[in-house]
């Protein structure tokens, strides 16, 4: 066997590879350049060396220099790796040979942290990772050596797959599904000794991120069952982190796959899931770090079942329902509500996701929402229904992510549950010992806690509070009229008497007022409180004339939400959803009253804050809201490298709150949904404060007395008079309609640009209007500009492509026209031999077979004349042999002695000779 390589040709092609980028990456080649001859050295002796304990010796030491020096590293991704893939080819008898190699392998691809040099500088082994990766050939050859026997050329073996995966995903997902059996070498590593087995699941792991056609494969291959038998092997959520490894890679499996989804369904069923959400009631010391990522892991499984797949995916929303009807039938609801509700001493992320996790488990679901109205929590003699206990989490949570994951359960629990929200409102009634703080909330009903939360802000000051229950109320009254009606009664409180709306505007003013004194300090706070108030009234307003009309009851409660939209101490926040109050109290208005109507608030915000800036304010909230909703969707998907931050939300809560100036409460309550919501009303509020600038203020219009005819005045007089009247009331018409079509066209633009000089405006109502058409006509002409510009641009493009077309039509032409003519001109030679042949006395053509045969006769007899003068010359030389042997033997020599061996040199061309003479024969 050669296993000899040109290694100085290796290391000279490669040296100014090796040295430019050392230089690149290390700056100066100091130390680095008596590495890289070590690295040479080491190379040479395994390439060439013949004494077999040498070249493992040399291994030996190149892996250990590799692993310590990043120089090295560079080194040998430039001259090693086909030494040391031929290696692994060729020399598999020498089982200790391959192992340093694979180890050697290894070191070159894990990265070397070091203190020194920038942090963006280039890392030898994504370099190394990126060269071996390019060739499919180094990573069938890799999963070949899974099948070897020896334990320890297969498990660095995995390492080294795994280290290219972190590297060089892509590339390596792509290699594998090139490979016939790849995908199912790796699966058949996790029936193999623990140690591989934990490794190739690790690999599976990384293997299945985002790779559809893998996941494909993984399943068919029947990874279910193997994930969930290591799962009960290691001992469930008490298992270590290869319980974790076993949970996201189910996770991949079925984060965007509803058919994966069905088919764990149908196999395996969620028995072995809910067994590893099982845990003992008062296990408060058995929480640790390893075990709360397991269970994170599992509720991720369970959320991810309880969305049904990707959206984009048909028949995701019948898998949602299924796999709710399916975890419900396993009683995971009891599970769930124990992590989250009733294990108050469990870690807070693990209270958080389980929370979510009930949330959408009844979502929109009857038999699961009615389940959870009737379940209690707790234990004898402390039970309450489980809505009140996640309330009083709510209220009394120091952390902001469980009071958002708790607004979750409601917000769910109240989407498209008209019965359940009737159910919530009608408990909202004081209690006789609603004034006794000492005693118990699980005493209360529901509504009673919800609305104690809500009117004794003002005195205990507890304004965190008032806004989370402001929350919970509004998702009671979302879209329910009925509910919303049941709110309008006076509420007793305290000793005094007023609508509960009315105390929702004095939470809000006290929240405003507070947060003014601490402006700088509370910045965060009132950018969290405030909002969700404004958030209740917005909702509440909504298709509800009843609510419209008791907020305007008192005059200052208009000027308070104006005060909110207008100042600028408030956040654009704050100001957006004021704007979003006025219009509601705009577009909602059904009362006729002097000073409360529609009219009179649209008047009011044209006042007191101008239309220009009023219409800003929709622009500004649109901007706040946009980075909030979008940072809600991507959450962080749980990995060995995220799970330790993950387990602690206290960490992130701070983290989230130095990056962003708005509370991290509101990336999760202000939804998409109800940013959509906000941006449908919004909408609808211009068009209809633009009608009402364009109509009258009243109705009905009362018949002035100038119009009737006065006692002894003659018809003439009469007409003339009433002429004379309604002209007059027609140019003051034409000029209240110019100035509100100048105010409609200033909403329509949405307060767009405030450059225009406004002292250059037009004094008469007919020069507005004047203006007003030149407008429209110039509107209309830039945009028929732009139709013709489209259109011009349409075909210039079409032309061009026609010119090209015919450019390529007339070089094929021109082709096809040169070889006719040398097609031509070939057709004409011949026709001239033809006629040659033909002019030549009449001779018939050749026949071709007469002189081939003629040739060959002619051909044997030179062959046999050539043949006799050979055996001539050869009796002769026999004759003069003869006579030589005769003379010899005379003289006394051994002539056969002499003779022995001549033949032998001649032996193969006599027998061609003998070959020649059958063929010709």
């Amino acid at each position: 066997m050669d296993r000899s390589i040109n290694f100085r040709g290796i290391a000279g092609s490669a040296g100014n590879i090796m040295q430019g980028m050392g230089k690149f990456v290390f700056g100066n080649e100091g130390p680095e350049s008596k590495e890289d001859s070590y690295v040479e050295r080491y190379l040479d002796r395994i390439s060439n060396g013949t004494i077999p304990d040498d070249r493992r010796s040399a291994m030996t030491e190149l892996q250990s220099l590799v692993a310590e020096s990043r120089s090295a590293q560079m080194s040998f991704g430039a001259m090693g790796f086909p030494i040391l893939l031929n290696v692994l080819k060729e020399d598999r008898e020498d089982v200790e040979l391959v192992r340093g190699a694979l180890e050697t392998f290894v070191s070159a691809l894990t990265p070397i942290e070091t203190s020194q040099g920038p942090k963006t500088e280039v890392q030898p082994a994504s370099m190394n990772s990126d060269l071996l990766s390019r060739e499919t050939e180094n990573i069938s050859l890799l999963l070949s050596l899974l099948s070897e026997e020896d334990f320890y050329v297969r498990y660095y073996t995995i390492q080294l797959l795994t280290a290219l995966l972190t590297n060089s995903l892509k590339r390596l997902q792509e290699a594998i599904l090139l490979i016939p059996r790849g995908i199912t070498v790796l699966m058949d590593m996790l029936m193999d000794r623990e140690v591989i087995r934990n490794e190739a699941l690790l690999l599976l792991t990384y293997l299945t991120r985002d790779a559809e056609e893998i996941q494909k494969i993984v399943v068919f291959e029947g990874v279910f069952e193997k994930i969930f038998s290591i799962i009960r092997e290691e001992g469930y959520s008490d298992g270590g982190v290869v319980v974790q490894d076993c949970l996201e890679l189910l996770n991949n499996l079925i984060r965007h796959s509803s058919s994966n989804q069905m088919l764990l369904k149908e196999t395996m069923g969620f028995d072995p899931l809910i067994s590893i959400l099982k845990i003992r009631r008062g296990s408060a010391f058995n929480f640790t770090q390893q075990k709360t990522v397991n269970l994170l892991g599992a509720l991720n499984t369970v959320e991810l079942l309880l969305t049904g797949g990707p959206s984009s995916e048909s028949g995701k929303d019948a898998n949602k329902n299924a796999n709710q009807a399916a975890l419900a039938q396993k009683n995971i609801l009891d599970h769930l509500l124990l992590l989250g509700v009733e294990s108050q001493w469990a870690p807070v992320a693990l209270r958080c996701m389980a929370l979510r996790c009930i949330g959408n488990l009844v979502l929109r679901n009857p038999q699961n929402l009615d389940s959870l109205a009737k379940k209690q929590v707790g234990e004898e003699p402390h039970v309450q229904p489980a809505l009140n206990a996640i309330l009083s989490i709510i209220l009394r949570t120091s952390i902001a992510q469980e009071f958002v994951a708790a607004d979750f359960v409601f917000k769910c629990f109240c989407e498209k549950n008209p019965n359940g929200q009737a159910l919530l409102a009608s408990t909202i009634a004081p209690h006789p010992n609603q004034g006794d703080t000492h005693r118990a909330a699980s005493d209360m009903p529901f509504g009673s806690i919800l609305l104690q939360a809500l009117v004794s802000s003002d005195v205990n000051e507890d304004m965190e509070a008032c806004c989370r229950a402001s929350s919970v109320l509004s998702h009671i009254i979302n879209d329910n009229l009925q509910s919303k009606d049941r709110l309008e009664t006076p509420t007793p409180s305290l000793g005094r008497t007023e609508p509960l709306l009315h105390r929702i505007v004095t939470c809000l003013s006290i929240a405003a007022s507070a947060d003014g004194e601490n402006n700088q300090s509370s910045h965060l706070e009132e950018s969290y409180i405030q909002p969700v108030i404004l958030r209740l009234l917005i909702v509440w307003l909504v298709d509800c004339s009843n609510a419209v009309n008791c907020l305007l009851e008192s005059a200052v409660h208009l000027n308070y939400i104006i005060e909110l939209a207008s100042s600028k101490r408030y956040t654009a926040c704050v100001h957006g959803l004021a704007a979003v109050v006025l219009g509601a109290c705009v577009l909602y208005n059904a009362s006729r009253e002097k000073g409360r109507d529609a009219f009179a608030v649209a008047d009011a915000i044209s006042q007191k804050i101008g239309l220009t800036t009023y219409f800003l304010r929709f622009d500004e909230l649109r901007k706040s809201l946009a980075h909030p909703s979008s940072k809600q969707r991507h959450r962080k998907e749980l990995s060995r490298s995220s799970a330790n931050s993950m387990s602690d939300f206290q960490e992130i809560e701070e983290d989230e709150t130095n990056k962003d100036d708005q509370h991290p409460v509101l990336s999760e309550i202000f939804d998409s949904q109800f940013v959509n919501f906000l941006n449908k009303l919004e909408s609808d509020i211009r068009e209809n404060i633009m009608d009402i600038f364009s109509r009258t203020k009243t109705a009905t219009a009362v018949l002035p007395a100038e119009l009737e005819q006065k006692n002894g005045e003659v018809d003439g007089e009469y007409i003339k008079r009433l002429k004379s009247f309604v002209e007059k009331q027609c140019n003051e018409m034409q000029d209240l309609l110019a100035r509100n079509a100048m105010l409609a066209e200033e909403f329509v633009k949405t307060g767009g640009s405030n450059t225009a000089d406004t002292s250059q405006k037009p004094s008469s109502g007919r020069e507005r209007v004047q203006m007003e058409a030149l407008r429209q006509e110039l509107e209309g002409a830039k945009r028929q500009i732009e139709s013709l510009k489209t259109e011009k641009s349409q075909i210039e493009a079409e032309a061009n492509h026609q010119r090209n077309l015919a450019v390529k039509m007339e070089s094929d032409l021109k082709s096809l026209s040169d070889a006719y003519n040398s097609l031509e001109q070939a057709n004409y030679r011949l026709d001239a031999e033809v006629k040659t042949l033909r002019q030549g006395g009449g001779v018939p053509y050749p026949d071709v077979e007469a002189i081939k045969a003629q040739a060959k006769e002619e051909a044997e007899k030179d062959s046999e004349a050539e043949l006799n003068d050979l055996l001539v010359c050869l009796g002769q030389e026999q004759s003069k042999v003869e006579k030589l042997s005769a003379r010899l033997a005379e003289l006394g020599e051994d002539v056969d002695a002499l003779l022995q061996g001549i033949g032998d040199d001649t032996a193969i061309p006599d027998d061609d000779d003998e070959d020649e003479d059958e063929d010709d024969e």
